[in-house]
């Protein structure tokens, strides 16, 4: 677990616990942990990101009750945050601009009827097969939402290594899918 993992996941369980200024400072940091998880991810609707970021505190704060402390906060958070973004697209552009703006590669990550515990529960045992060179990138990048940049620095690769481990890695975890069907 990174510093900001370690640190955030601390707040919110003190204040689940009942500690207000705890989770006043969860708040407070989530919110800017947001701001930059979405401004990478709407680079091109600058304006949108705030409401966006307001949203999702709202979204985190109504769901607070099915975190699990035992599973990464930051993993947590930005499914919350990717259902916010993939709502507020569908609103604004429509599915054309929706498609084009989400990675292809996302598919894999894709909600199912049985709910966001099951769909936890899956990923994980999926991405335990397999090896570290292409399971922590995609955990960092695509779960957690950090660069390249700083899964790289994490991970002990380069950033070219962790470009290719996600990219295998999504290509193996979609082949474990599809033999799972």
């Amino acid at each position: 677990m990174n510093s900001g993992e370690t640190r955030l996941h601390a707040l919110m369980v003190r204040g689940l616990a009942g500690d207000g200024t705890a989770y006043h400072d969860f708040l407070k940091e989530l919110s800017a942990h947001l701001r930059a998880f979405l401004r990478r991810r709407l680079a091109a609707l600058p304006d949108d990101v705030e409401d966006l970021v307001q949203e999702t505190l709202l979204a985190v704060h109504n769901q607070r009750h099915t975190y699990e402390s035992d599973q990464p906060l930051t993993a947590w958070v930005h499914a919350i945050a990717r259902y916010k973004l993939i709502d507020f697209l569908r609103r604004r552009s429509g599915r054309e601009a929706l498609t084009d703006l989400l990675d292809e590669e996302m598919e894999v990550f894709a909600t199912s009827d049985t709910g966001a515990e099951d769909a936890r529960r899956d990923i994980a045992t999926l991405l335990a097969q397999l090896p570290d060179r292409h399971r922590l990138p995609i955990r960092y990048v695509k779960l957690e939402g950090l660069s390249v940049s700083e899964a790289s620095r994490i991970c002990g690769m380069s950033e070219s290594a962790v470009k290719v481990g996600i990219h295998r890695g999504l290509k193996a975890l979609a082949r474990l899918i599809k033999d799972a069907t």
